[in-house]
Parts: C-alpha cells; sequence; structure tokens
C-alpha cells in the first residue's frame, strides 16, 4: 500500500511540474492531458469523450443524467462513450491543488486490445452504463506513471506511448467493470448499437427526431432501443439530446451572441420560453442572468 501511495505522490509532483497552474494542459503524449485546479469550482457541463481519468489529488463530482459519481486518490473513472455531464472539483486549496490525469481512447484501441486477448462472445449481453469508477490497482498505476514518465523523455514517446497506453486499456479491461468498456468495440453488442444512435444524435443534435428513426439506427425495437439507451447513459434519447442542446447553448451565449432567442433557435428549440424554462432548470439561472454571472467570474 505505501508503494502505491509513494507513486501516486511522484505522479502528482510529475503534474505539478508540467502545468504550474490551474486548467487542462495536453501534453507532448498524444491524447493525454493533466489537470490542476486549486479552488473549488462551481459545477461545469461538458460533453465528456471516451476516456480515463485518475485522480491523484484532491476530489471530484460528477453527474450523469441523474446518477451521482464521487471520487478521489486510489479510484479512477472511465466514460466509454461521448456523454453529457456535469462535474465539479470538490476538494481543493493552494496548499492542496486537485491533480488529475486523463486519457482519451477511441473504440479501435479498445478493440485492438480485445482482438489480442480474443473476446469473441457475450456481445448480446445487456448494455453496461458507460461510465464508471473502480478502484485503481498498482498494475494499472505503474502503467499509468510509466506513460506520464515519458514527458521527462520525449525521444522515447514515438514508440512506447502506444504500448503503455495498450497496457493501460488491458488493465482497465482486467478489472472488475472492465465489461462495461469492452462492450463498446464488440461487433454485434447491444452497447455499441447504442453507441452508434450516440453518435448520430451528437451530430445531429439541434434536429427533431423519431424513436423509430434511432431504433431503425440501432436495428432494436423502440422499447428495446430505449432501454439499452437508459442502461448506457442513464437518460433517455430526448433528455441526452436536451443536454446537448443546452450546453451549446451555453457555450454560445458566452462565446459568441447575447442573443438568447437566436442561440435557441441555432440549438434546436422552437420556443424561447421552453428554452429559457428548461435551460434555468438545469443551470440554476435564466439564460442571461447566467451568462452575465459567469463573465463576471471570469473577468
Amino acid at each position: 500500500m505505501s508503494e502505491k501511495i509513494d507513486k501516486q505522490h511522484e505522479l502528482g509532483k510529475l503534474i505539478e511540474r508540467y502545468t504550474g497552474q490551474d486548467g487542462v494542459h495536453s501534453t507532448s503524449i498524444p491524447s493525454l492531458f493533466l489537470i490542476r485546479e486549486s479552488i473549488i469550482s462551481e459545477p461545469i457541463s461538458r460533453v465528456n469523450e471516451p476516456s480515463f481519468c485518475i485522480i491523484v489529488q484532491g476530489e471530484k463530482e460528477v453527474w450523469l443524467g441523474k446518477e451521482f459519481f464521487r471520487y478521489g486518490p486510489g479510484h479512477y473513472i472511465v466514460a466509454s462513450v461521448d456523454l453529457p455531464v456535469t462535474g465539479q472539483v470538490i476538494k481543493a486549496s493552494s496548499d492542496s491543488p486537485y491533480l488529475a490525469l486523463k486519457l482519451e481512447f477511441s473504440s479501435s484501441e479498445i478493440l485492438d486490445v480485445l482482438n489480442d486477448r480474443e473476446i469473441h462472445s457475450g456481445q448480446r449481453k445487456n448494455a453496461k452504463r458507460a461510465m464508471f469508477i473502480s478502484e485503481v490497482e498498482p498494475s494499472l498505476l505503474d502503467a499509468v506513471f510509466r506513460l506520464a514518465c515519458l514527458l521527462d523523455n520525449p525521444i522515447h514517446i514515438p514508440i512506447l506511448a502506444p504500448l503503455f497506453k495498450k497496457e493501460i486499456l488491458y488493465w482497465i479491461l482486467q478489472g472488475p467493470k472492465g465489461e462495461a468498456l469492452g462492450q463498446m468495440a464488440l461487433e454485434g453488442s447491444n452497447a455499441l448499437q447504442i453507441r452508434n444512435v450516440i453518435e448520430h444524435i451528437m451530430y445531429n443534435y439541434e434536429k427533431s427526431f423519431r424513436i423509430e428513426d434511432l431504433a431503425e439506427i440501432a436495428n432494436m425495437s423502440a422499447a428495446s432501443l430505449h432501454r439499452h439507451f437508459k442502461e448506457v447513459t442513464a437518460m433517455s434519447p430526448i433528455q441526452f439530446q436536451k443536454q446537448l442542446r443546452l450546453q451549446e447553448a451555453r457555450r454560445l451565449l458566452l462565446a459568441e451572441s447575447s442573443d438568447v432567442a437566436d442561440v435557441a433557435f441555432r440549438v434546436g428549440y422552437e420556443s424561447q420560453s421552453q428554452f429559457s424554462r428548461e435551460y434555468s432548470r438545469m443551470f440554476g439561472f435564466s439564460p442571461r442572468s447566467d451568462i452575465n454571472r459567469l463573465r463576471e467570474n471570469y473577468t
């Protein structure tokens, strides 16, 4: 146990060295990000890409639909598909900042590991939740540490980083909840069919759809689609779309436009009043009040 704590401490020092200030920092290793926050943040809504995230200091809460995840040192969180989530750093200070490492991955990288393990059975099992928390095993932490240490020896990144990343995915797949990750790459699995529907909604979130059309994409009945979609994402397709629309509306209002009616129309709403009601329900403030508040906080 002390060896594990020592390795987490060393990983924390490395993250501090390569960040230096708060924020999400890209690195010279493709798809690897280092995160530092010295204050408790307000809830932030965003789309979580397929990724693995390990915290070495501090704590964080994440909401997926109405489902709640809380994790800190010694645990990691995985999102196996794109998911609209709300996250908040709940334990951080200038003396002891929140420190985390995030590694993004693709379904083809998962499939590459699965093929090496020759997993071909169980494709039609019920889909599992696409986000989960698990305890960091020493073997997984060791692989993460070796990957991060390549930042000190960048000449080795092109050859070793892909190998260490594959090892990390291997240990996650070997873990107690690894099946929830592997299901997203297995041809013919219910989860993979739901992933196809998720991608369709992601690229067409501003358009209306019929459940029957989504069911056709998934090659399922409407009832089966609804059940599996909710199992994977913790929300219905309509709720999933609504979160995407409201997140994008908030981004547009903050970055580009103060015209609430225009933004509501751009993200797919026909009624400004309905947009304002749903925006207030999700973010706790009316669109104008929320954007004014956020701008004051960032200036």
